[in-house]
Formats: structure tokens, sequence, C-alpha cells
């Protein structure tokens, strides 16, 4: 049933009653199938509506988000998982279609990140997208329609409180966009602006070998940033983010931030990592956070103990040396910047992660440094000239 205005459980938080959202003119552009929305809910509906949206148009391909706290944990499209990823995004048992293989690739970017997501697909959702969605945590899902069959899963989920939303693909906003701060309304054009392949033309590096591949994942990467909070920077490979680092006061912090989670990311794909003794009764959410505390390094004896009790058997750790020596396959990585990289520390740092490719705006007085930083690893970097903050 059409509506102008929906009451909401709360605001951003409990105490913050009466909460509501409505249209000045006009219906609201949504239906909501299942469940009930919250603030929150609603914003990452919303703003991980408009990337997966933009990355469709963009790639041609299905596309998908998972979203926390108004920036995505991940993003991904249609590409083909390896075997690899299967087993570490835990859907080797799952026939996939191509939209269930864009969630799986934005669900399994970060899994830690993930867990209580609010998931975006870009297509109507077929059977295989929903059984994923069934059986991942999560709060609520937005997209254009559902297959009847696929609307029954996931009214079925959490006991009929799994949020599903259904969007008007069609519905676009007016040009200008407002918001209030403490009793201030700021006013400001929307961003419009279409992310594509003619923002990498200018290429000052002695690099200039863009292959369509990469292409594809700088496009990710630009689009990713137009809606994450800034400062930000992403990290983009086979078709999806593999770490993005959000809402940092500096340029480095969002890139070390990226890089340890693309590190994770590669790392989970380890043979040992993949054949790890879980006991039977460890759940999904339990193996991400299991797989977390195997890797890292610096664990308290408590972490230690906690973390020992979930295998049939503690298995071998990595070593730093084992870590490193498998982190060298990790090649091709794509790096997009929300802003002007102002300091060549970036790029020193992303050299160290894989990072094959750049995107930023450019504009900083010390362009020529970063550059200079990119041509010192062979690295190709384009010059968008535009920048995407998002707050």
């Amino acid at each position: 049933m059409e509506q102008s205005e929906l009451t909401l459980r709360y605001g951003l938080n409990p105490h913050q009653t009466p909460a509501r959202v409505y249209m000045k003119h006009g219906t609201l552009p949504f239906t909501v199938l299942s469940g009930a929305p919250g603030y929150i809910n609603l914003l990452d509906a919303l703003n991980s509506w408009q990337l997966v949206r933009e990355l469709r148009l963009a790639l041609n391909q299905p596309a998908a988000a998972s979203f926390k706290h108004v920036s995505p944990a991940g993003t991904g499209v249609a590409s083909p998982l390896s075997d690899a990823l299967r087993q570490a995004y835990e859907v080797d048992d799952l026939e996939l279609s191509p939209l269930a293989t864009a969630y799986a690739r934005a669900r399994g970017a970060d899994r830690l990140c993930s867990f209580g997501d609010f998931a975006a697909l870009s297509d109507v959702v077929d059977v295989s997208t929903a059984r994923l969605l069934s059986r991942e945590v999560s709060d609520g899902v937005i997209a254009p329609g559902y297959e009847p069959q696929a609307l029954e899963i996931l009214r079925k989920k959490k006991q009929g409180k799994y949020l599903v939303l259904q969007i008007d693909p069609a519905f676009e906003p007016g040009e200008m966009e407002q918001r209030e701060v403490f009793g201030i309304t700021f006013e400001q054009k929307r961003n419009t602006l279409r992310l594509d392949a003619s923002l990498l033309n200018n290429i000052p590096t002695a690099n200039r070998q863009l292959t369509d591949e990469a292409k594809r994942d700088l496009i990710i990467a630009l689009i990713t940033l137009k809606y994450t909070q800034s400062n930000s920077i992403c990290f983009t490979l086979d078709g999806q983010s593999i770490g993005i680092g959000a809402g940092q006061q500096s340029r480095i912090h969002c890139t070390r931030l990226a890089a340890s989670k693309a590190e994770n990311w590669y790392l989970r794909q380890h043979p040992r990592v993949l054949a790890l003794p879980w006991k039977k009764s460890v759940k999904r959410p339990d193996k991400a956070n299991g797989i977390d505390l195997y890797l890292r390094d610096d664990l308290t004896p408590a972490e230690e103990h906690a973390w020992e009790q979930s295998f049939e058997m503690v298995p071998q750790r990595l070593s730093a040396e084992e870590k490193q020596e498998w982190l060298k396959g990790l090649r091709g990585v794509t790096l997009g910047s929300d802003g002007f990289i102002p300091f060549r520390d970036t790029i020193d740092c992303a050299s160290r992660y894989g990072v094959g490719y750049v995107v930023q705006p450019g504009g900083s007085m010390r362009d020529e440094d970063v550059v200079k930083a990119c041509d010192d690893y062979g690295i190709l970097m384009a010059m968008a000239g535009v920048r995407l903050f998002h707050h």
C-alpha cells in the first residue's frame, strides 16, 4: 500500500522517540514486505541501494553490498568465485546464481564487519540469493523485487522479523537534498556524478597499462567510496572490495585499516585456514571470529584459551614468515581514495599489499611526490579529478 509516512520503532537510539520517515511530496518509494524498519535500517537501506544501482548501471552486472552503520563492509559484482573463495565464504555447498555470487562476495569481503548487516541487491531476488541470506546473521535486505518463493524464504527468517524492503527502481529524488543538524537546515545538490571509465583517462605515471579487469575494479572502488563515510580508502580485486577503511581523520590511517582488512581477506584463503578442524558445534559467525583470532599475533592468554575451544584439536599457527610468503601472491589490487592523497606514505603502505593500480582525485600540493612514489613501485595511477566525500 502506498504511503507518504512511516512510523519507526525509534531513532538512532532506543530513547529517541518518536521517530518517522516521510515524504514532503508524493509517496515513499519503498514498501515494507516483512519486519519493522528502524532509523539506522533505512539509512543503510537507502545508501546501499544507491550504491548497487550505480554498480549495476556502470558495469552491467548484478551487484550487491553489505552495509553496517551507513558504510559498506563489502561490495561485489557477479564475477565467478574460485574454489578457495567459495570455501572461505562458506558457500561451497550452494548453487549460486549471479546475484547470489555478488552477495557472497560482498558478505565475504569482511565477515567480521558484515555480521548483522543490511544487504542491498541490484536485481530481483531469486531463490538462490534468498537461501544464502536466510542463513547469514543479517538485519534486512533491499531490492527492486522478489521471486514469490524467495520472499517466502525471507519472511520466515528471524520468526518473521527480518526486514524486507522493496524499492521502486524507477524512483529518482529531487535535485536538491536537505538535512537538519542542531536545528539548522543544510541544503546541497545531490551527488549525481556518474562514475565510469572516462574518469580513468588521466594517467600521469610511467605505467599506463590498464587492463579491463583493473578498470572494473577501479570503478567498483570509486562507486563504493561514493557511499562510504569519509575519509575513506577502498581496496578492490577480482570484482569486489577486499578492504575498506572508512571514517578516519587521516588518509594514512584509512589506508592502514583497508590494507589490514585486505591482508586478512587474503590470508583467509590460505590452505591451512581453509582446513581448520572446527568442532561441529561452532556456528558460522563464531568461525569468522575464530579465524580472526587464529591470524592475530597479539592474543592474551584468555583469548588464546577461548580460541582453542573452537577446534577438535588445536591447529598449528601460521608463522610470520609463512604469512609473508603467502601474501606475496596478493597482486593486481586496486586502491581508490575519496580525497586527494597528500603524502607518499599511502603509496608506500599500499605497495606492501599487492596494489598495482590507484585512482584518486589529485590536486594535492605534493602530487608530484605521489606520482614519483607510484613510479618507484611500478604502480599505475589515474587522477579522476573528482572528490567523493560522503557524510
